[in-house]
Parts: C-alpha cells; sequence; structure tokens
C-alpha cells in the first residue's frame, strides 16, 4: 500500500511539473501585458491601458478572426456531417480513397496549401482580396477534423439497424438523417466544431500566406504586435486571445457532453410517432 502510494505521489509531482513548465510561460506572458513596464515587472503597477491600446489597434482583426471561424464552422457542418454520414455507410475502396483525400491537407504543410491556393486563384483579384479567400484555405484545414469526429461516433453505434427500422415505420430519407443520424452525432459534431473553431481562430501559416493589409487575423495581428510594437502590447494582445478562447472552450466542452436517459432507439420510436401523426392528421383533413 505505502509503494502504491509513493508510486501516486511521484505520478502527481510529475504531472504539476509539466503543467508548470507549461502554464507558467503563458502566466508571464499575460501578466506582462497588464504592467505598466514589463522590464521593471509588477512592481512598476498594473493597468489596463495595454488591453485597451490592444482593442483600438486590432478590434478589426479579432472581429474578422470570428467571422472568419462562424463561417467556417458552418461550412464544415454543411459539408463535413453529410460526408462523414455517406462515408460511415459505404465501406468500399472508393469510400476510402475519398475518405485518405479528405485528410490529405492535414499532412501538407500549411504554407504548401496556401501557396498552392494563390498559385490556382491568386489570378481573381477581388477573390484575392477578399476574406473569403482564407475562408477557402481554413476550410480545406478543418474539414478532416469535422469528418473524422463524426465518423468517430457513427463508428461507435448500429445507425444502419436503426436507419433501416425507421425506414420500416414510414420514415423518410430526410427524417432518419435529422431525426436519428444528427442528434445521435451531436458529442462528435460538436466536438468537431470546437476543434474547427479553434483552429481556425488561430491558424496562421495559411493565413499569413493569404492574407492582405486589410484582412489580418489575430494571429497575423498578434504577430505584428509582437514585432512592431512594445512587448507589453503583444503581451495584452495573448490575454484578449485567451479571454475570447478559454469560455468558447468551456462553453463548448458542456455542449459535447452526451445526453441521458435517451438512445437512439428512443429516435426511432419519435421518428415513426411524428410520421404516424402526420398520417393521421392528414387522414382527418
Amino acid at each position: 500500500m505505502k509503494k502504491r502510494n509513493l508510486t501516486f505521489q511521484l505520478q502527481l509531482v510529475f504531472t504539476l511539473l509539466v503543467c508548470a513548465f507549461l502554464v507558467v510561460p503563458v502566466f508571464l506572458s499575460v501578466l506582462a501585458g497588464l504592467t505598466v513596464n514589463f522590464f521593471q515587472g509588477y512592481r512598476s503597477g498594473l493597468t489596463l491601458r495595454w488591453v485597451m491600446e490592444v482593442l483600438r489597434l486590432y478590434s478589426d482583426t479579432i472581429v474578422l478572426s470570428m467571422i472568419i471561424a462562424l463561417a467556417c464552422l458552418a461550412i464544415t457542418i454543411v459539408v463535413g456531417v453529410p460526408a462523414a454520414y455517406v462515408l460511415a455507410k459505404r465501406q468500399g475502396r472508393i469510400a476510402r480513397m475519398i475518405e485518405e483525400t479528405l485528410t490529405l491537407p492535414l499532412a501538407i504543410p500549411g504554407l504548401a496549401i496556401a501557396l498552392a491556393l494563390l498559385m490556382m486563384y491568386g489570378g481573381f483579384r477581388e477573390f484575392r482580396m477578399s476574406w473569403l479567400f482564407i475562408l477557402v484555405g481554413h476550410v480545406l484545414y478543418t474539414l478532416p477534423f469535422m469528418v473524422r469526429s463524426v465518423m468517430a461516433v457513427l463508428a461507435s453505434t448500429n445507425f444502419t439497424t436503426l436507419e433501416e427500422g425507421a425506414a420500416s415505420l414510414g420514415a423518410s430519407f430526410w427524417q432518419r438523417f435529422f431525426g436519428i443520424v444528427v442528434p445521435n452525432c451531436r458529442s462528435g459534431i460538436l466536438a468537431g466544431s470546437l476543434m474547427v473553431v479553434t483552429l481556425s481562430i488561430g491558424e496562421f501559416n495559411i493565413t499569413w500566406m493569404l492574407h492582405t493589409p486589410l484582412t489580418k487575423t489575430l494571429p497575423v495581428g498578434l504577430a505584428d504586435s509582437y514585432a512592431s510594437m512594445r512587448l507589453e502590447i503583444g503581451s495584452a494582445y495573448t490575454l484578449v486571445f485567451l479571454v475570447m478562447i478559454i469560455p468558447l472552450l468551456v462553453a463548448m466542452q458542456m455542449w459535447s457532453r452526451p445526453r441521458k436517459h435517451k438512445s437512439m432507439v428512443d429516435d426511432v420510436l419519435v421518428v415513426a410517432d411524428e410520421k404516424h401523426g402526420l398520417e393521421r392528421r392528414v387522414t382527418r383533413e
């Protein structure tokens, strides 16, 4: 028993040391953004002056990052969830080839993806100068995360059998898809959404190559602040980034908790009840 307690204590100490190694630099960076003078430390006093300066100078980059992240999330859900459904249902060689093709951008450096987009579409001036050009790069990079997250959930459930059961009760394809498949992919969709939004907000390599002076995103603005501004402003920018991203992470983690007291069989019965209720209403009319 004593040996087990000693092993646990050693593991706990090692874990705390690793956490401190990762967290302390972030804490010091945040503290630098709140001090009057970083080189004098907290003795110079605390202030929100640098945070206000960041919001004044880079508010447009923060807003643009959120717009691109939400647009990227919408596209990856609309495209990724049906794609994951089809790939999970079809187990042939072609489906596997399509799956590997979708995940290919993860193996290619972001700079190479950006360069390919520039070579292919850089001649379209209006498109090149708009934030939609950056959005294309973000979708290419984040779509595999949505597809893989949804496929992982579908692979753990026998959704095809339940779909067949719902079809035998008269449910249409769209009723089966939105009444059975989508609700039971909720955890996968939300996990994929978490990765898509956070990766889009923090993506730097692709954005650095595709941005223009009028389409800077949050990471590009962060690099610019560290390169051309006071260190306190760059650190305050880091603080703003954390304030934006941490509540989002916590909220999505809470929303992605699995539902209780409800199974896929319940969803089949709900779809069947809706179908029969509609038929009864039509008969009465």
